[in-house]
């Protein structure tokens, strides 16, 4: 049977896209060009991107796609569920740290609410200032979006790899290592029908580095637990978001509340093998 993989730089990383069955090189096609529009829809880098239009004009309701759409309101759906363990409305704060660009318009909050995000048939509107950043979701949602890609061009099997967040269906089983802050890897196991992500919350922003570029904001008045964050779920966008709940949650409640959103916690171990 044939299978073919193939690597491209998308969504600020390396992205692999892997297929199995005759249709394997038109399936990666499709996988691509859907990860090539979901970034020129939601980065916040690109003042042309949907997401920066949002941004650029709070109180105004801008037209949206239907996956943009469903991307904030699922966004909004976890700020809520998480009590703001996952938060998509930083991008002020991003900003005024210099660490994401300002495309214009009024000048923003800091942070907001979920309630700052309202969404209607086909269109959205900010009611305050905020400035969204999807990049603790997006990724993952680009990834669930190149898998249906890949079954819709008629793969038999595949997966998708963006850096990380990696979804996997089909008659396969990959193998899955995760890099710790010492730089060792970690065996996790095999992963079939089933998507996993890694976030890494460092002690301080002088231990970030180009391996693990995001930027975890925790809720007022506490920090991201510094460590790397693995969490096994059915879709990548899931696995994705409950890793930045899982550095940002309080110890106690952090293993069911990932739990009660969809996701497990994983540790690693040579010899687990993750099936879902």
């Amino acid at each position: 049977m044939t299978e073919l993989r193939r690597m491209r730089p998308l969504l600020g990383t390396f992205i692999e896209v892997g297929a199995r069955g005759p249709a394997a090189a038109q399936a990666i096609e499709a996988a691509f060009a859907r990860i090539e529009h979901a970034q020129a829809w939601w980065s916040f880098h690109d003042a042309c991107s949907e997401l920066s239009r949002l941004n650029r004009t709070p109180g105004a309701c801008v037209m949206l796609r239907p996956h943009t759409l469903r991307l904030l309101r699922v966004a909004r759906a976890l700020m809520c569920r998480s009590a703001g363990s996952f938060d998509c409305t930083v991008g002020g704060m991003l900003v005024r740290q210099g660490l994401l660009p300002d495309h214009g318009g009024p000048e923003a909050l800091p942070r907001g609410h979920a309630n700052d995000i309202e969404t209607g048939q086909g269109w959205a509107r900010l009611r305050r200032p905020v400035r969204l950043t999807l990049d603790g979701i997006a990724k993952g949602y680009a990834v669930d979006l190149a898998v249906g890609a890949l079954q819709h061009a008629g793969a038999d099997a595949g997966w998708v790899n963006a850096g990380g967040d990696l979804r996997v269906f089909g008659d396969l089983a990959l193998p899955v290592q995760r890099r710790e802050l010492d730089g060792r890897f970690a065996a996790l196991g095999a992963l079939r029908n089933a998507a996993v992500a890694s976030s890494r919350a460092a002690a301080s922003d002088a231990a970030a580095d180009e391996s693990f570029p995001a930027h975890i904001i925790a809720p007022p008045g506490r920090q991201p637990h510094p460590g790397v964050w693995t969490v096994l779920a059915r879709s990548a966008w899931r696995a994705d978001a409950l890793t930045k709940i899982a550095a940002t949650a309080p110890a106690p409640r952090r293993e069911a509340l990932v739990r009660s959103l969809g996701g497990c916690l994983l540790l690693p171990s040579p010899t687990r093998e993750t099936v879902a």
